[in-house]
């Protein structure tokens, strides 16, 4: 199994300096395997292979030494593989035509091999032995290592390791339904009752602060310092929601999957959703598709499972006692009678329970214990491994302290 563990990386500034080096030679080269994808494209209206231009590598090496000087070799291979990857994925329709890249944005590269853990630190070909916090021991063989460094100047290395498969079946064993929104974030129903978790709303608490930031960015001189200062602090409170956004769902995320071992939501179109011009921003905010996926990943790490229901199925407009569906239910409704068995329902606690019916319902089609069936279902038509789970490892910057 590989597993997938996020550190925090304190490089001197000799170090920043080699890192630098190696970003910039690893962005020149994707730049330059991407233009010359581009252009033969344009000539022969067929692809460039990736055999083509990662044999490029020796004669480049020749006339620009500084490729060979700064930076491992292992990393410019990484750079065309991932660059082979990109165009897959493009093709496949799962992302956009791959971009070139900017040394303003978030930088990044990619050990395959050479790199080590030394005690409290990591070493790094041509970077030497970087100071790094551990928040936990893993034991395994390392297989990739990335570091990157973000818009307001930190350093992180995401360690992917392979372990030996653990069974993790500690917890909960109920069958979890949850409705998402706006109002409330999560609508939870347990088969008895329904738990609210409210919307932190977190950028509409940085909103005014980071208005502010903005408005000072926007009058400075393009290309000076004081931009460059500036520009950093308004990537810091994008940061501070992201991070906020980020702890929230993953404390939510544990909290439901430790209690369950199935959880059934809603296959939202969110891409469609943000169309809508006035609940765009809210919807963007409140990371839907960011918080099922860490569901997914973790009911997966525990022998759990995640079923999605049908985006068109209509859960607030059945009634949960008799099944009756109403013609219109508009969004303001927030309770509603039923007009067959005269049932009062709350309109997000009623969607959760036909959620979680629906998906026990899908569920047992294939058997009747629907854990059990789709245990067997899973185990034999997915493949194992190839998918990396990510370690919570909690606050990035302060070491873990034994009790």
């Amino acid at each position: 199994m590989l597993k997938a563990v996020k550190v925090r990386l304190y490089p001197t500034i000799e170090q920043q300096e080699s890192l630098a080096r190696s970003f910039g030679c690893a962005r020149w080269y994707w730049n330059y395997a991407l233009n010359a994808c581009i252009q033969h494209y344009g000539q022969t209206g067929k692809s460039l292979k990736m055999s083509e231009y990662k044999g490029l590598l020796p004669q480049l090496k020749v006339e620009y030494p500084w490729l060979k000087q700064d930076c491992y070799s292992s990393v410019l291979q990484c750079v065309a593989i991932n660059l082979d990857k990109a165009y897959k994925n493009f093709f496949d329709g799962r992302a956009k035509f791959p971009k070139f890249k900017s040394k303003f944005d978030k930088q990044s590269i990619q050990y395959p091999q050479s790199v080590t853990v030394v005690g409290e630190k990591l070493k790094i070909p041509k970077i030497g032995e970087v100071k790094a916090i551990f928040h936990r021991v893993f034991n395994g063989i390392i297989r990739t290592v990335t570091i990157s460094k973000t818009a307001t100047d930190k350093y992180f290395a995401s360690i992917l390791v392979e372990v030996e498969c653990s069974d993790n079946k500690l917890g909960g064993d109920q069958i979890l339904g949850i409705d998402l929104g706006l109002k409330d974030f999560a609508i939870v129903h347990d088969g008895e009752e329904f738990t609210k978790y409210s919307n932190p709303k977190h950028l509409k608490r940085h909103e005014k602060n980071l208005a502010r930031k903005q408005k000072k960015f926007a009058r400075k001189v393009k290309g000076s310092k004081s931009r460059q200062k500036q520009k950093k602090l308004v990537a810091k409170v994008h940061e501070r929601v992201s991070n906020s956004r980020q702890d929230f769902l993953h404390k939510l995320s544990r909290k439901l999957v430790n209690e369950s071992q199935i959880i059934v939501v809603e296959n939202l179109h969110i891409k469609g959703m943000v169309r809508n011009r006035k609940l765009s921003k809210s919807i963007s905010d409140v990371g839907w598709g960011m918080f099922v996926n860490f569901l997914d990943y973790k009911l997966k790490h525990k022998d759990g499972q995640l079923v999605e229901i049908g985006r068109f199925f209509p859960s607030s407009k059945t009634c949960s006692c008799c099944g009756h569906v109403v013609d219109e239910l508009p969004l303001d409704v927030r309770e509603w009678d039923c007009p067959n068995c005269k049932s009062h329902h709350d309109r997000d606690g009623n969607a959760s329970q036909n959620i979680r019916a629906e998906g026990i319902r899908i569920l047992s089609m294939d058997g009747g214990n629907p854990v059990l069936a789709e245990s067997r279902r899973s185990k034999s038509n997915k493949p194992q491994g190839g998918k990396a789970f990510v370690d919570e490892t909690g606050s990035l910057h302060r070491p873990v302290r034994a009790v």
